[in-house]
């Protein structure tokens, strides 16, 4: 067992009319082979943008600026055009938030994946590419008759397990899942994430999965990083950062998770809102929202924080 990823003090900016959007900055990450990472936090708060730089797929006018993010020790900001091409799909896979969109609705199903797989495999031809297409819808359990449809005649849920088809299709080692159950109903959305994790045990896969759903990041992770306003705010194993939650942020966030039990009176809920990334606020970018907020933490900016096997960005935690 190895590092898989490293990402160290990566930075991306979106350059705007009004200034510029620090949307990922000095961010620092490893993913280990065979684990899954639950990377979680607010709308804005940066993950998205983080995932879609692994794979150097971010839209104008965003950038990386600084930082690497080594790939068994290869930094993908340095690869070339051909290189992350050969990349994506092949040695590294996404499942984006909505399939609906990312599936092109005027091509079959059996269509895109044998495009997948000829792209990547020149010597295949397209009769072994359909063939490898079919026994990878058994064994997500769609029947292959369904390779002859188009996306539109699917369900939500049957098209999310087309993603991950594609996905694995060339047997990759890591898979990054963005919001994979967005647009999921909750019976089909259990379903899924019991798919996904019966698929990494199958395919030995590496996990980065994108959510603000602390469910489902308690059903698969391993680890689990909490993102706030483009930095880490903590990182450690899932148990103990549901147990015991260091940095003020992720304790606001386990909190206004409703109580099953509903003996609550009332729901909890963090005040303030997430920081504005064109001017976020000096020192602890959480500081106008902290209850715990010390004169330190409004000037001076925490390091990360080394305690008891995690990592902590907190004045609290010094």
């Amino acid at each position: 067992m190895g590092t898989i990823l490293d990402i160290q003090d990566l930075t991306v900016h979106f350059p705007i009319s009004i200034g510029t959007v620090r949307a990922v900055e000095g961010v620092n990450l490893k993913l280990e082979e065979g684990e899954v990472m639950g990377l979680v936090g607010e709308s804005g708060c940066g993950k998205s943008t983080l995932g879609f730089s692994i794979l150097r797929l971010l839209r104008p006018p965003g950038e990386i600026v600084g930082g690497k993010i080594l790939y068994h020790g290869e930094d993908i900001v340095q690869m070339t055009t051909e290189e992350i091409l050969a990349l994506r799909g092949g040695r590294i896979a996404m499942i984006f938030q909505d399939p609906l969109t990312s599936l092109n609705p005027l091509f079959r199903i059996d269509a895109q994946f044998t495009e997948t797989l000829l792209t990547h495999e020149k010597g295949l031809d397209r009769k072994s590419a359909f063939g490898r297409a079919e026994g990878m819808l058994e064994s997500l359990g769609i029947s292959p008759e369904r390779l002859l449809e188009y996306p539109h005649q699917m369900s939500g849920g049957m098209r999310q397990r087309i993603m991950i088809g594609m996905g694995l299709i060339l047997n990759p080692d890591l898979l990054i899942a963005d919001e994979p159950t967005t647009s999921l109903d909750v019976i089909v959305e259990a379903q899924f994430l019991d798919l996904l994790n019966d698929l990494r045990k199958q395919f030995s896969l590496t996990i980065l999965l994108i959510t603000h759903n602390l469910g489902n990041v308690a059903q698969l992770a391993d680890r689990i990083t909490v993102m706030y306003g483009g930095t880490i705010a903590e990182t450690g194993p899932a148990g103990d950062i549901f147990e015991d939650p260091l940095h003020p942020y992720t304790q606001g966030l386990l909190a206004s998770i409703p109580n099953i039990k509903l003996d609550q009176p009332k729901l909890i809920t963090m005040p303030g809102s997430p920081p504005d990334l064109v001017n976020p606020p000096p020192g602890c970018v959480f500081h106008p929202r902290c209850p715990h907020v010390m004169e330190i933490c409004q000037s001076d900016k925490p390091d990360v924080l080394q305690k008891g096997g995690r990592l902590v960005a907190c004045w609290l935690q010094r």
